[in-house]
């Protein structure tokens, strides 16, 4: 999927899971289209709530290739048309302002989101501290950041299990779990881009890491 269309995406989230029902007609198409694996589909039919749903096409569509963003868009023809007429005014609004700054709207927006964390560190696999101190300051919404981070429901529910009367417990749980799952590719970069995703200030999150470890 093109940084456009990821951005796109990543900046319509929270519109997106008001407006949008994702059922089985829309994971359907997408698996027809060869967009969503069998596993994916029912990946995303298991999670519990429709916002959960949403967020977890979400999260999976940038990596499905070329042609997920028009699909998807094709997608939404049926049930939900006013979604897709603005995506594709959006999308047209998107190459206007790239021709007019060069794409540096885009680098200036991942740079934000990591102004204080130092560039090294950016690349490293965070500790368990650094963890333990992001879990400490995540209220409800972890569980939008770790779907993010590609958690499945199922995960989440252990973490829930093995926690049951322990919020920060809970969170610790998912982050490490995450960490353990993705090895070298749980980076601090990977962790700050579902943060920003899931419409999380930054600004006192980033403390975490910009001091290292």
């Amino acid at each position: 999927m093109e940084r456009k269309h990821r951005n796109l995406l990543r900046a319509q989230r929270l519109h997106l899971c008001d407006q949008l029902v994702v059922d089985d007609t829309i994971v359907q198409y997408l698996y027809q289209e060869d967009i969503l694996t069998d596993s994916q589909v029912e990946e995303i039919l298991s999670q519990k709530s429709n916002k959960n749903k949403t967020l977890r096409l979400l999260s999976i569509l940038p990596d499905r290739g070329p042609n997920a963003f028009n699909v998807f868009v094709q997608s939404l023809e049926d049930g939900f048309p006013w979604i897709k007429e603005e995506l594709l005014c959006l999308t047209e609004d998107n190459n206007d302002d790239d021709d007019d700054d060069g794409g540096r709207g885009t680098e200036q927006s991942e740079i934000t989101a990591q102004q204080a964390v130092p560039k090294h560190i950016l690349q490293m696999v965070p500790s368990d501290q650094q963890l333990n101190r992001l879990a400490a300051q995540l209220g409800s919404e972890w569980e939008m950041v770790v779907l993010d981070l590609g958690l499945s429901s199922v995960e989440i529910s252990h973490c829930h299990a093995d926690h049951p009367n322990n919020s920060h417990c809970q969170v610790l749980a998912a982050l490490v779990m995450w960490k353990q799952t993705r090895g070298r590719r749980a980076t601090v970069q990977r962790l700050l881009q579902s943060l920003q995703n899931s419409e999380i200030h930054l600004s006192s999150i980033n403390q975490v890491f910009a001091k290292g470890y």
